[in-house]
Parts: C-alpha cells; structure tokens; sequence
C-alpha cells in the first residue's frame, strides 16, 4: 500500500486548517451547504457531462486505488522472471505451463502459457504489447476524468461565487449584511479552488502515475520472458532486467541482484 496520497491530502487539507485558525477564520463560515452543494454535484456534473456514464461510474470505481494502489518492486519482477529462466533451461519451455498455474496475474499466466504452446516471439511481443496497452486504458481513462473534475471545479465555483453576489447586489440597501453577504459569496470559489487542488488534481495525477507504472512494471516482464522464450541465460538476463531499470528504482538483493553480482564474478574468471 501506498501512503503517499492519504498523507499528502491530509497534509494539505492540515495546512487550510492551521492557516484559518492562525487567521482566526470563523470554521463554520467555510462549510455553507448552498456553495459546497453546487460546487460537489456541479462539477461532478459536468464530468460526467463530458464523458460517457459507464466510463464516470468506472472512474468513481478506481478511487480506492488512488489511496491504496499496490506498487510491485522492479526488483520483485526481476527474481520471478530469473526463477522461470531457470526452470525453463532446466526442464524446458513446456514446464512453464505449470508455473503459469502458480501465478495469479493474468498477464503472466497469459505470456506462460503462449510460451509453453509455442508462439512465435514476434506474435506473442505484438500480444503482449496489445494487451499492456489494453490494461492501461481504463486507469488513464479514470484519470483523465478527474482531471477534467479538476478543471471544472474552479469555474463553477465562480459561477457560485456571481450567483450570490447578484443577491448581494440587491441587498445594497441594507450595508451591515454586504459584509457577511459578501463573505459568504466568495465560499463557493474557495471550495472550487480547494476540491479542484486537493481532490480531483491528486486523484487524476496518482492514477495516471498508478498506470505508469503497472505498464512499465508489465514491460519489464515482457521482456524477460521473451527473453526467456528465446533461451537467454538466467544470470545474463537478471543483469540486462536490472539495467532496464533507474537506478533509483532498482532494489538491494534478491535473486536478481545475486544473478548480476554472480554474473560479474564469471566475466572476472573468464577474463
């Protein structure tokens, strides 16, 4: 589980909050239904106004993943790819029909199993890109909405903002209410402003990061089992996985990190 959205809403909403009270801001003036109502259904409205309802409800489904979006370590990828390379030159490519039995991911399962029936590595390299394309599809499509959330959310909360001021304006006759009028007017651009900034903006920038990384986390295994499929020796091919990845990315041991210093030692001895 990632952490880092729930603590950096959490560390943005911390700051509103120590700021109004620092300010000596009136809490209650801040959460007035009518503003709050218009700025939450509108926006959403207008979301999903600009998409289709399956894709919106679909959007709305991928929330959770935005708080808690499971990252696998390169590394992780890395030792299961070198564990089938080894499996494969021991007992041949067909053994990798059992290990696809093994494994829950479907995109796995998937590349195994065209591997232990044979598919030709340019077929199964066009398969596999198809379906890393297709996977990634509706996580961009989620965050492309709440992108679009995000930039709906500011205008209308100026919409609300000059729909309260107009009944400021035909208030002018009484000046003590103009200044509590007026306040309450500006509310609406401030939850437009702040949903936009603090929930939409995040949530469309985390699931795009999300499917990023899942695409380059399935590329990664593409890769190494075609490269398996093509005979590649297990230590060379944990040591050219490795490289794939930034250096930031890459994790301390492991199979994959024993297989590239073992490798080393080999190229020594064989120097």
């Amino acid at each position: 589980m990632d952490i880092a959205t729930i603590v950096g809403i959490l560390l943005a909403f911390g700051a509103l909050f120590g700021m109004a009270q620092m300010e000596h801001v009136e809490m209650a003036g801040l959460f007035l239904p009518a503003p709050m109502l218009l700025v939450f259904v509108a926006t959403i409205g207008c979301g999903v106004a600009s998409t289709t309802m399956k894709d919106a409800l679909a959007a709305f489904r991928t929330v959770p993943k935005a708080f808690t979006g499971k990252v696998t370590p390169p590394q992780t990828v890395i030792d299961d790819v070198v564990g089938l390379a080894e499996t494969a030159r021991a007992n041949g490519l067909l053994a990798l029909e059992q290990e696809a039995d093994k494994h829950d991911d479907p995109f796995m399962k998937k590349a195994l199993q065209n591997i232990a029936d044979g598919t030709d590595g340019d077929e199964l390299r066009i398969l596999l890109e198809d379906e890393i394309e297709s996977n990634a599809a509706p996580m961009r499509s989620a965050s492309a909405f709440f992108m679009g959330l995000g930039g709906f959310a500011p205008t209308v909360g100026i919409i609300g903002t000059v729909v309260s001021l107009t009944h400021v304006l035909a208030n002018l006759g009484k000046p003590d209410e103009l200044g509590p009028l007026i306040a309450s007017a500006f509310v609406a651009t401030l939850w437009g402003l702040l949903t936009a900034n603090f929930l939409w903006l995040p949530f469309g920038g985390k699931l795009r990061k999300l499917a990023q990384l899942e695409a380059d986390r399935q590329t990664l295994l593409m890769e190494g089992l075609l490269a398996v499929q093509a005979g590649s020796q297990p230590r060379l091919l944990g040591e050219r996985l490795t490289a794939m990845v930034p250096p930031a990315a890459r994790g301390a041991g492991g199979k994959g990190g024993k297989a590239a210093k073992a490798t080393a030692d080999d190229q020594q001895l064989a120097a």
